[in-house]
């Protein structure tokens, strides 16, 4: 990636996108965050230059710099998504890790955030604007869609589709072929051996709905 990247948010998810792309040696510009009190701190060394609807730094988006959004807000990230795509005509590049493993048969997105450790096999396809964290593995022919994101040391097994929207707990385990619905919330350490319904939240081994 020859430009710098600038990130949305400065949470835990923007330090370890700047991680990322530290560990692959790309130039971060710096983060946009609309947390008035973090303006002009820095992290890691890395300034946070102001708010994401600041124009001022909008305009270099697209010209000198890359964009990267790592917002744990979906409804926030979707915003931005959309208005980096209207206002700026650009797609938000991707964040994998060096010491992440994804198969040359993968298929990615754009957007997505790959954490150290992550796994991601053979004839998979992760859609736009997911976050894969640390050590969670993606298993041969699984297929997740946007604005997913799968915790830390989730296994999504072979031929799993997860739709749009959908959260993944820490440590869950999808079986393989089962398919999670649109928005749906599997709870951390669950054991996923059924379907489950589109904005469902499901928890425990075996993982049965809850919040009813």
């Amino acid at each position: 990636m020859k430009n710098p990247v600038v990130i949305f948010g400065a949470g835990n998810l923007g330090r370890i996108a700047l991680d990322i792309f530290s560990s692959n040696e790309v130039l971060i510009y710096g983060f946009l965050d609309d947390n008035q009190k973090l303006h002009n701190t820095e992290i890691s060394e890395v300034l946070v230059l102001g708010d994401p609807a600041d124009d001022g730094f909008l305009k270099i988006i697209g010209n000198k710099t890359e964009a990267f959004v790592a917002l744990e807000n979906k409804t926030h990230k979707e915003k931005v998504v959309k208005m980096l795509l209207e206002r700026r005509k650009t797609m938000p590049v991707n964040a994998i890790h060096g010491k992440a493993i994804v198969s040359e048969d993968a298929e990615l997105g754009h957007g997505i955030l790959i954490a150290a450790g992550a796994v991601i096999n053979q004839g998979s396809k992760i859609g736009n604007h997911t976050v894969i964290l640390s050590n969670a593995v993606v298993d041969t022919q699984a297929e997740v869609g946007e604005f997913v994101e799968i915790g830390n040391g989730a296994i999504i097994n072979a031929e799993v589709t997860i739709e749009n929207g959908a959260f993944i707990g820490s440590g869950a385990i999808i079986v393989s072929g089962i398919k999670i619905g649109k928005n749906a919330r599997i709870g951390a350490g669950s054991v996923v051996i059924e379907d489950v319904k589109e904005e469902a939240t499901v928890f425990g081994n075996p993982a049965v709905a809850v919040g009813k």
